[in-house]
């Protein structure tokens, strides 16, 4: 096991506790934007403090890998997630620390993996998707998105990849978010499928063997 394994190994738990209280830190002032300024500033203090804690952790990470510049290209998505604070819906990307330790824990089967992958990508997205729109359409005189309970709607149906139309963002960044749920929901509906039929593969083999 190499010395960046090791580490990752070490702080998987505790990036997970971070990237669940950036979540809170995010969605609160969100859904509740007449918050007591007091309390949203100890909510930004929270997510730049999880910022800073993302942005140690690949720096250590890069300083223990063997082969640095291939490491950083290797985990370029990393150093876009630091980057993130000047794109604030999209910050909440940094939750994919989540599926760090989900790797090791799912089913050994490929189909079994894949199944609790999409599922639980399906949930972050569907919730990380309505957090993200709702705060960058809320300001637009032209928004049509407003409510939480509307980007929630509005996400599911996204992801589903039924797209209604009864809700649009109009923002650059909510059309940025739109894209992402779009791609995410595309393999999702593969991926499920997928996982499907080879679980009734598997099952139909075992049930044809035993008889």
């Amino acid at each position: 096991m190499t010395r960046v394994e090791q580490w990752e190994r070490r702080t998987d738990v505790p990036l997970i506790l971070l990237a669940v209280a950036f979540l809170v830190a995010y969605a609160v002032p969100v859904i509740h934007p007449a918050l007591d300024p007091g309390l949203l500033d100890v909510l930004n203090i929270v997510s730049w403090t999880v910022w800073g804690a993302f942005a140690i952790d690949f720096a250590i990470r890069i300083v223990l890998a063997e082969d640095r510049w291939r490491y950083a290209l290797k985990h370029w998505y990393d150093i876009a997630l630091i980057a993130l604070p000047l794109l604030r819906p999209l910050r909440l990307l940094r939750l994919v620390a989540l599926f760090r330790v989900l790797d090791r824990s799912v089913a050994a089967s490929l189909a079994g993996r894949a199944l609790v992958y999409a599922v639980g990508a399906a949930t972050f997205s569907v919730l990380m998707g309505a957090l993200a729109v709702l705060d960058a359409e809320r300001a637009s005189d032209h928004a049509n998105i407003t409510s939480f309970a509307d980007a929630l709607w509005w996400a599911t149906a996204t992801v589903a990849t039924v797209g209604y139309g009864d809700f649009t963002p109009v923002t650059l960044e909510g059309r940025v978010v739109a894209v992402m749920l779009m791609i995410v929901g595309i393999g999702l509906v593969g991926t499920v499928t997928g996982a499907m039929a080879s679980w009734l593969m598997q099952h139909g083999s075992k049930a044809t063997a035993a008889s």
